[in-house]
């Protein structure tokens, strides 16, 4: 979700208010996202690398984190929406940890559609906590018994099938450690529109284009 930065900039408004106006615009584009069928949906909402970030951004992020995890619980469940954390979560406050620890209990019997807010997330850090994971759960083993099935096991998000479309906001054509592993036969949609800007009609235009694509996951065109 990129450009709320550059969205406060280009509206005269203090990065705060970027930040808050794209939070509102989760809540519009998980529905559209619902009312399309889409059954699994992430947002990259904090890195392990935005800690670097001015504190008082850091700590408007956590305080519109806090706000979210408090104020939309109720409406998720009315929408039928399963709320996910993936990211090591041992950073954040304990407020914080308790609400993601709520927020998830409460929701969890939901099915219509599975949100899953990557927080203090990054690709990397997941594949070596798969990595520790395995090991704990199979201690005195070698590695060299890790396989691929075993390791997607251990990584934050098991319980979602990979990806089959990625749509990265603000103009930037990068991955930026983004799930890592999951992406490796994702579609990959860049638009220059600006997270608080992005509209279910642009949502329409990735899935559209999406649409289009032939994926063959490595093997060879059907004739």
């Amino acid at each position: 979700m990129d450009g709320n930065r550059r969205w406060a900039k280009q509206h005269g408004l203090p990065v705060a208010l970027g930040h808050a106006n794209g939070a509102r615009q989760v809540r519009r584009i998980v529905q559209a996202c619902a009312e399309r069928g889409v059954r699994y949906l992430t947002l990259f909402a904090f890195s392990t690398e935005n800690w670097r970030r001015p504190q008082d951004e850091v700590s408007s992020l956590m305080g519109l984190m806090t706000l979210y995890l408090q104020k939309e619980v109720k409406n998720m469940s009315a929408k039928g929406v399963r709320l996910k954390i993936v990211g090591d979560i041992s950073g954040f406050s304990a407020r914080i940890q308790e609400l993601i620890l709520q927020a998830q209990e409460k929701t969890a019997h939901n099915d219509t559609i599975t949100l899953t807010i990557a927080a203090n997330y990054g690709g990397r850090w997941d594949m070596v906590e798969a990595v520790k994971s395995w090991q704990t759960a199979h201690p005195g083993e070698s590695v060299n018994g890790i396989d691929e099935a075993a390791l997607s096991e251990h990584l934050g998000l098991s319980y979602a099938p990979d990806p089959d479309l990625l749509i990265r906001t603000g103009g930037e054509s990068r991955i930026s450690n983004f799930m890592l592993w999951q992406l490796a036969y994702t579609e990959l949609f860049f638009t220059d529109a600006l997270w608080p800007s992005f509209t279910p009609d642009e949502l329409d235009r990735a899935l559209t284009w999406y649409g289009t694509r032939e994926r063959r996951f490595g093997g060879s065109t059907k004739t």
